[in-house]
C-alpha cells in the first residue's frame, strides 16, 4: 500500500471521528438549550396576546382620558328633558329698619319718635316656555348627539389601543424569534470553529479561516446579548400601553414575563368583507359624520332665535310689615298681602342688528365645512383600506417566498457544512451559506411581522371582520 493511500485512508478515518464528535456535541449543545429555554419558561409566567389587551382596555391612560371626556360630553344628556319642565324659584327676604320720624300735621301737631320697621317678603315663581321656535328640541337633541360622540371616542381609542398593543407585543415576538435565529447561527459558528480548528489541527485547514470562524462566533455573541437588551426595552414599551401597575392596585404581572413564540396570520380576508358596512363600523367615520348631525342641530337652535318665545308665568306673592309704633292713627301697625297671579308673555325679536342672521350664516357654514370633512375622511378611508389590503396581499405573497426561501438556506447550510467536513467547500463558501441563512431568517422573521402589522391595520381600519377562521378571531373581533 503506497504513501498517498495510506494518508487517505488515515485523513478518511480522521474526519469519521470529528464527524462522529461533532454532531454528539451538537445533540448535547442543542438539548441543553432546549432545556434551558423550557426551563425558563415554566420559571416565568406567559402573558397572552389576550391577556394585555385586557389589561390594557382596564388600565390604558389613553382610554381612560377617553372615558372621562365621553363622561364631560354625556353629562348633557343626563338632563337632556330639562329643556322642556318649567324653572320653579322660590324667593324669601326680610328687613329691619330703624327710623326716627317726625311729621307735623297742618293743624300744627307734631309727632316724633322712633318707629322700627320689620318687612317680611316671600313669593314662588314658575316660568314655562311653551315655544321657543322648536329650540328645545334641537338642544335635546345635540346633548343626546354630544353623549353618542363621546362614546364614539371611546371606541375609536380603544381600537386604535388594541391595535397599538397588537403591534407592540408582536414585535417582542419578532425580536424573540430574532433571538432564537441568533442561536441557531450560534451553534453553526460554533460547528465551523470545531472544524476549521481540527483542520487546522491535522494541517488541512489555515490559521485565518479559524481565527474568522472565532471572529464569528463572538459577533454571534455579541448580538445575542444587544438582542436581549432590545426584547427588555420592548417589554418596557409594552407595559407603558397596558399600564400594568395602575396607582393603587396590585401588580398584575410579574418583573419579567414571557411572550408568544409564533406570529398568527389570517390569510382569508378579503377586501369585500372589510368594505363591507365600512360607514357602520369604522369608529373614525361615524364621528365624523355625528359632528355633521351635530353641526345641522345647531342651525336649528341658532334659526329659532328667529321666532317668539311663548311662556306660562305665575306667581304667588306674600309681604308681611310689622311696625312696633304709630306716629300716624291711619299708619297700620300690622300690613298683610298674599296673592296669586299668572298669564303669557310673548318675546317678539323686531331689531336685532341682524346678529341672528350672522350666526345662521355662520352655522350653514359649519354644515358645508362638516359634510366636506366627511367626504374626505370616507374618501381618505377608502382609499386607506385599499392600499392596506394591497399590503396586506403583498405581504402575504412576500412571506410565503420567505417560508419557501428559509427552507432552501438551511439545505445549502447542511451541504455546505458536510462538504466542508470532507474537504470539497472551501470555508469562503460555507460562510456565504451561513450569511444567506442569517439574511434568510432576517427576511422571514421580518415577512411575518409585516404581514400581521397590514392584517391589524386591516382590522383597526374595519373595526372587526366578521368571517375571520383565525384562531386570534376573539382578539380581532375586540377591534
Amino acid at each position: 500500500m503506497n504513501l498517498y493511500v495510506l494518508k487517505k485512508m488515515r485523513l478518511y478515518h480522521i474526519v469519521k471521528y470529528h464527524q462522529s464528535r461533532s454532531r454528539t456535541f451538537m445533540f448535547v449543545f442543542m438539548a441543553l438549550i432546549v432545556f434551558g429555554f423550557q426551563h425558563q419558561l415554566r420559571a416565568q409566567q406567559l402573558l397572552s396576546l389576550q391577556d394585555a389587551i385586557a389589561i390594557a382596555l382596564q388600565n390604558n391612560y389613553d382610554i381612560q382620558l377617553a372615558e372621562s371626556d365621553s363622561a364631560r360630553l354625556g353629562l348633557d344628556y343626563t338632563y337632556r328633558n330639562v329643556v322642556f319642565l318649567p324653572r320653579l324659584n322660590a324667593n324669601l327676604g326680610t328687613t329691619w329698619t330703624q327710623n326716627n320720624q317726625q311729621q307735623e300735621f297742618s293743624d300744627g301737631t307734631e309727632r316724633m319718635g322712633d318707629v322700627a320697621t320689620n318687612n317680611l317678603t316671600a313669593s314662588v315663581t314658575l316660568n314655562w316656555t311653551l315655544f321657543d321656535g322648536m329650540k328645545m328640541f334641537a338642544l335635546k337633541r345635540k346633548a343626546e348627539e354630544y353623549a353618542a360622540l363621546g362614546v364614539l371616542g371611546v371606541k375609536n381609542q380603544v381600537v386604535n389601543t388594541i391595535a397599538e398593543v397588537i403591534n407592540t407585543y408582536y414585535i417582542i415576538v419578532r425580536q424573540k424569534q430574532q433571538l432564537k435565529a441568533i442561536e441557531e447561527q450560534m451553534q453553526i459558528n460554533q460547528t465551523r470553529v470545531d472544524l476549521s480548528k481540527r483542520r487546522l489541527e491535522i494541517g488541512m485547514g489555515s490559521r485565518p479561516e479559524y481565527l474568522q470562524s472565532q471572529i464569528d462566533l463572538n459577533a454571534q455573541v455579541s448580538a445575542k446579548l444587544h438582542q436581549e437588551t432590545y426584547i427588555r426595552e420592548l417589554k418596557a414599551i409594552l407595559n407603558q400601553r397596558i399600564n400594568p401597575t395602575p396607582a393603587g392596585q396590585d401588580n398584575p404581572l410579574p418583573i419579567d414575563y414571557e411572550v408568544s413564540d409564533t406570529i398568527p396570520i389570517d390569510f382569508e380576508i378579503t377586501l369585500d368583507a372589510i368594505r363591507n358596512n365600512l360607514e357602520e363600523n369604522s369608529p373614525a367615520l361615524r364621528i365624523s359624520r355625528k359632528n355633521l348631525e351635530i353641526a345641522d342641530l345647531s342651525l336649528k337652535e341658532v334659526r329659532a332665535d328667529q321666532y317668539p318665545v311663548v311662556q306660562f308665568n305665575s306667581a304667588y306673592n306674600f309681604s308681611l310689615t310689622n311696625n312696633d309704633v304709630a306716629l300716624n292713627p291711619f299708619l297700620p301697625l300690622t300690613n298683610q298681602n298674599r296673592g296669586f297671579n299668572y298669564g303669557f308673555s310673548a318675546a317678539i325679536p323686531i331689531l336685532n342688528y341682524r346678529n341672528t342672521h350672522r350666526l345662521i350664516k355662520q352655522a350653514e357654514l359649519n354644515i358645508g365645512y362638516q359634510n366636506i370633512l366627511y367626504n374626505s375622511e370616507r374618501s381618505a378611508l377608502d382609499l386607506r383600506v385599499v392600499n392596506a389590503y394591497n399590503l396586506y396581499e403583498l405581504q402575504k405573497e412576500a412571506l410565503a417566498l420567505e417560508e419557501s426561501n428559509i427552507l432552501l438556506a438551511k439545505e445549502n447550510v447542511s451541504i455546505s457544512m458536510e462538504t466542508y467536513r470532507l474537504g470539497s467547500t472551501t470555508f469562503i463558501q460555507l460562510r456565504e451559506a451561513e450569511k444567506s441563512l442569517e439574511d434568510a431568517y432576517d427576511r422571514l422573521i421580518a415577512a411575518r411581522y409585516n404581514a400581521k402589522v397590514a392584517e391589524t391595520e386591516l382590522l383597526r381600519l374595519k373595526r372587526s371582520h366578521p368571517n375571520n377562521k383565525n384562531k386570534n378571531k376573539n382578539l380581532e373581533s375586540s377591534l
